[in-house]
């Protein structure tokens, strides 16, 4: 006997969305989150691309409207820590921060990736002292300011985007010579005039005393970026220089989950592990693109052929 059909871990937009296909087939679904329902779609300014908003929407707005429809449909909301995830004769046991234990027949890891880390002097001293990874979170503190924004991805040029509203003295730093994000989104940034592009940079130190006061930066096509270095002044580093996946869970002895070669889940097109009954969604699964509606999709793929393993067991 368990105590629910389907747990999803995690709620962000793929662990949302499973929530509502899976209670709207009529089955048993909890979904557990530790932080807030929405995850990273909460720091989105506008989300100006998702299907069929004729008018934008803040990512606030629509994991509000997420976690209300799931709601809506029957699922159940947990706001609590998983400290492991076992299973013994096809039962998956979720143990709880608090001590308890809970049991399903199927469970989704939704647990999304968290922003990858530079790893250069002064960028762990100086977090929330001028060092932030969220602009829509932090851009207020710097109006007016001197910004460098760390990336060349879609979230570095939404990010700068959002901060040159606040500022007209941003700086986006890369260490390639073009940009990875959308053409569209760069075509954009490079047309702002409060946004000043710098290729083949990159930051070797972050410096200051209560606060960020300033940066060593490097030229990467110089062979020895000691050489070419530098100390600009700053009063604040955002930093977007991609993710690292949540499978810290499923990384285990109990668990031998295949992944992928940078660290994410592996799974099929219907968002199956290579671990029985075992389902991933969203930005911690393995894939080229992710993006708000790429994650909703892989929560409405992987609650469907959840519902389809349980018929068959």
């Amino acid at each position: 006997m368990t105590d629910f059909d389907i747990i999803i871990i995690g709620a962000g937009p793929a662990g949302l969305t499973a929530a509502q296909y899976g209670a709207r087939a009529n089955l048993k679904v909890l979904v557990i989150e530790k932080l807030s329902y929405g995850g990273q779609a909460l720091v989105i300014d506008v989300l100006e691309n998702y299907p069929g908003f004729l008018e934008q929407k803040s990512g606030f707005e629509f994991a509000v409207n997420l976690h209300q429809q799931a709601e809506n449909f029957g699922a159940v909301f947990l706001s609590g820590s998983v400290c492991s995830l076992k299973k013994e004769n096809g039962i998956f046991l979720v143990n709880l921060e608090d001590g308890s234990i809970l049991r399903a027949s199927a469970v989704i890891m939704a647990t999304g990736a968290k922003p990858r880390l530079l790893d250069v002097p002064g960028e762990k001293e100086f977090s929330r002292k001028g060092v932030s990874y969220c602009a829509t979170c932090d851009g207020n503190f710097f109006k007016g300011k001197k910004i460098f924004v760390v990336g060349g991805g879609d979230a570095a040029c939404d990010e700068a985007r959002y901060l040159s509203r606040l500022t007209d003295k941003v700086i986006l730093i890369h260490r390639r010579d073009s940009f990875r994000a959308q053409k569209s989104l760069v075509e954009r940034t490079l047309k702002n005039p409060n946004i000043t592009v710098r290729y083949n940079t990159i930051i070797k130190e972050i410096k200051g005393d209560n606060k960020v006061k300033s940066v060593i930066l490097a030229d990467t096509v110089t062979a020895n970026t000691d050489v070419s270095a530098y100390e600009e002044e700053t009063d604040a580093v955002f930093i977007f220089a991609g993710t690292v996946p949540q499978v810290s869970l499923v990384s285990t002895a109990d668990f031998k989950i295949e992944l992928d070669e940078n660290g994410y889940i592996i799974t099929d097109q219907k968002m199956a592990t290579n671990i029985t009954g075992l389902f991933a969604a969203g930005d911690v699964r393995s894939g080229v693109f992710r993006q708000v509606v790429t994650a909703a999709a892989d929560g409405a793929t992987a609650a469907h052929n959840a519902a389809g393993y349980l018929d068959a067991n």
